[in-house]
């Protein structure tokens, strides 16, 4: 987390205690490198891009932990304003509806509010996360083969609460002085999962045209 957004967002609003990584450990090193090279104002294009000699699936961990923690801290900082009055439906604008879908509770897509959906959604990527089945945190424990199907779908979730912070809460962002900041983490995360073809090209339409010339 870049200092700049520390000072926009009260930390003690974010929405989902932090994941850390445990100093000494490869993804410890591979994530101070990562912030090094944001730090050190790098083109996003190449911040993203596979440090030589390291692992992808290494850094694509890495990388969907940072963008959890940060996008828990955006949404933490508009969660206020979220409410089953203010967003009834999970959306973002009239042309996007997000249902949700799980293996218990809601076995076919099911239209929620707003704030019930963000609850679900990150009680279910802090459980992929925190899994060593998944996630293995020791150094020469291999991924799984569902690995990257599990990242695609967390970065795919991720992606909707940037779609609905823009399109429902974005005059909150700005009264606060911080669509910058926002902005600038949305294109980090907009490169990443373009960098490893994470997300589909059509999934990421609803941003194209809203605020991310550069990236579109």
């Amino acid at each position: 987390m870049s200092h700049a957004l520390k000072q926009v967002f009260n930390k003690d609003k974010t929405f989902r205690p932090k994941r850390k990584f445990e100093p000494g450990t490869q993804r410890f090193e591979l994530h101070k490198k990562a912030q090094a090279s944001l730090n050190a104002g790098l083109d996003l294009k190449v911040a993203v891009q596979l440090p030589p000699g390291e692992e992808q699936n290494d850094w694509v961990a890495v990388h969907v932990v940072d963008f959890f923690n940060r996008i828990n801290l955006i949404y933490g900082t508009i969660s206020d304003y979220c409410t089953e009055q203010s967003c009834p439906v999970m959306s973002g604008g009239p042309k996007y509806e997000y249902r949700w879908q799980d293996e218990h509770k809601y076995r076919k897509p099911t239209a929620l509010s707003a704030p019930q959906y963000m609850n679900l959604l990150m009680d279910w990527i802090e459980v992929q996360i925190n899994n060593e089945d998944i996630f293995p945190t020791n150094v020469g424990t291999p991924f799984p083969k569902n690995f990257l199907p599990v990242v695609k779908k967390i970065l795919s979730r991720l992606f909707r609460v940037f779609v609905h912070v823009y399109i429902h809460h974005f005059d909150r962002i700005t009264q606060m002085g911080s669509e910058a900041h926002v902005n600038t983490c949305y294109k980090h995360f907009y490169y990443f999962v373009k960098e490893f073809n994470l997300i589909d090209t059509k999934e990421l339409e609803p941003l194209v045209s809203a605020c991310l010339g550069p990236a579109a």
